[in-house]
């Protein structure tokens, strides 16, 4: 899986970051230290970790992605990454 979305809120710059949804690999989310949660009202998944997002990002170059593009889209800050 060669794309990765991480998001957060605005108001949450300090985290949590959202770093996957539920088809998401279970080794990359085990890796960054996410965990599954569902919020009610929602039929989906998603893995969050407490990291703020430049941690998140930090740990995910490490690991070979590089940030494609990022967006603000209401109060959300979206950043889309792809490892070759």
């Amino acid at each position: 899986m060669p794309y990765l979305l991480i998001s957060t809120q605005i108001r949450l710059e300090t985290g949590p970051t959202m770093v996957g949804d539920e088809h998401s690999d279970p080794h990359l989310m085990s890796i960054l230290g996410a965990t599954k949660r569902s919020t009610l009202g929602n039929n989906f998944c998603e893995y969050y970790v407490n990291d703020a997002p430049r941690v998140v990002l930090d740990k995910l170059e490490s690991l070979g992605y590089r940030v494609v593009s990022m967006t603000g889209v209401g109060q959300t800050l979206v950043w889309c990454l792809h490892r070759e």
